[in-house]
């Protein structure tokens, strides 16, 4: 019996993660590259996407869309993972 699914399961491949974001499967290879992103990889190395990944690529267009540049969206997304990080931990204590 199979883990039941929740949005941190890597379950898409690159072309349905692409077309759910609304993007091109290229700049999800990119997103990869640059760290933006970062898919579970299966065994033969493909690029696996949950859909948190998909909501983390559509942030990602909405962010470019109003002007910021990738190092920009990229040191929002580690402060909003941060952010999220140290309120976890606070729920522990």
């Amino acid at each position: 019996m199979s883990a039941p699914l929740d949005e941190f399961s890597p379950v898409f491949a690159i072309a349905v993660a692409a077309e759910l974001a609304g993007m091109h499967p290229q700049t999800l290879r990119q997103y990869d590259r640059l760290g933006l992103v970062s898919p579970t990889r299966t065994a033969g190395q493909s690029r696996r996407y949950s859909m948190r990944d998909v909501a983390q690529l559509r942030e990602i267009a909405s962010l470019s869309a109003q002007g910021l540049n990738l190092e920009g969206i990229k040191r929002i997304l580690e402060l909003e993972n941060q952010v999220a990080a140290l309120s976890g931990r606070m729920r522990e204590l």
